[in-house]
């Protein structure tokens, strides 16, 4: 039986230093597990820019298409910002998503005891915190046509169209009901059926899904009401399900929850393949950070959560899933702290690569 594949696009910034610790992980279980790996890399973003002109090039698209999964670390920097909008970094990003049918958004929000303090808000508010937050990723405003920025009576108006159809609305909320019935069974939809036709599409759309899952206890809530009870009272959520554009705004406000945006991994999920596997790419959420690239600063443990992601979703290995999150929580316990995990006690914080030791000799002490 051929091995799973998985594609490394490391790409600019902070990412080619968090995704060689996963690269030493993926070894690990080669090694310790006898879960060996097809990997291949190639090159997305500024770095596909750099030595192609284009952010992604047609040969990485086309090895993303055939592959297993695929594991991004991340996109962009200040050297790209005066480039031509078509070809920014980020335009790299989106193509994957839009042409691999990646329509359904995974992003955790999980705050690990040891951190809990970490967080904005109290203690009792966000320890135990366990939420997902499932976004529609390949339409919507991100995708409507028409748009751009035109000329009108001699001053320049910006056009983004939001456009769902009732099939886009329905295979994403099927998969956020899936994930439902695998957690607490229930699950919050959130829009702005008040004030746009498509959040009253989508409502109608959620609302005749949820008959084919009467054990879900389905919710509906205003995008806006949604920000304000996550940062009110978070833990009344088990799984979110919401559009393109209020994802990204709601994902992120959910994410600073735990207390930083290193610790946070994403999985975006489509359509199963002939091998009845979903196309599938993960990500950590954290950007580029040009700020500390080169520094050895990066917290590693989302991109490597985002690996733990792709054993749960991507390769039947949910055991061993479990096994790479217990070492993250214990070393996490034990005091393991990168720079962005440091608090007012102050401390000597860990390394990249040094988290990525305490990482691996966790999952040594697992064996």
């Amino acid at each position: 039986m051929a091995n799973p594949s998985l594609l490394i696009l490391a790409g600019d910034g902070i990412g080619p230093e968090v995704m060689n610790e996963v690269k030493r992980i993926i070894d690990w279980f080669g090694a310790k597990r006898d879960l060996t790996f097809d990997v291949s890399e190639d090159l997305v973003g500024g770095a596909a820019y750099d030595k192609h002109g284009v952010p992604l090039h047609d040969d990485t698209m086309a090895k993303a298409q055939s592959v297993d999964a695929v594991l991004l670390g991340a996109v962009g920097g200040p050297k790209y910002d005066d480039l031509d909008f078509s070809v920014k970094p980020e335009r790299g990003l989106l193509r994957l998503r839009k042409e691999m049918d990646l329509f359904a958004n995974l992003r955790p929000a999980q705050c690990f005891d040891a951190l809990a303090d970490f967080s904005s808000l109290k203690r009792d508010i966000v320890a135990g915190l366990d939420i997902m937050i499932v976004r529609e990723l390949t339409s919507g405003v991100y995708f409507g046509e028409p748009r751009g920025i035109h000329m009108e009576d001699n001053l320049r108006v910006g056009i983004n169209t939001q456009r769902y159809t009732e099939a886009e609305i329905e295979r994403g909320a099927r998969a956020a009901f899936d994930l439902a019935m695998k957690r607490g069974k229930k699950l919050c939809s959130m829009e702005k059926a008040n004030v746009m036709e498509s959040g009253i599409l989508w409502r109608d759309v959620v609302t005749e899904v949820h008959r084919d899952y009467p054990e879900v206890e389905l919710s509906h809530m205003y995008a806006d009401n949604g920000a304000m009870q996550l940062v009110r009272a978070p833990k009344q959520f088990d799984v979110i399900y919401t559009d393109n554009l209020f994802g990204d705004i709601l994902s992120d406000c959910a994410a600073m929850l735990t207390g930083s945006l290193g610790m946070l991994p994403s999985a975006s999920l489509g359509l199963p393949m002939a091998n009845g596997r979903p196309k599938a790419m993960y990500e950590p959420v954290h950007g580029s950070a040009p700020d500390i690239t080169g520094q050895g600063k990066a917290n590693p443990i989302a991109c490597i959560l985002s690996f733990a992601m792709a054993l749960r979703y991507s390769f039947d290995q949910g055991a061993e899933a479990d096994r790479l999150e217990a070492a993250i929580e214990k070393v996490l316990a034990d005091g393991a702290r990168t720079a962005d995990l440091m608090g007012p006690e102050g401390g000597t914080p860990l390394s990249t690569t040094q988290m990525g030791d305490v990482i691996l000799s966790a999952l040594d002490e697992s064996l």
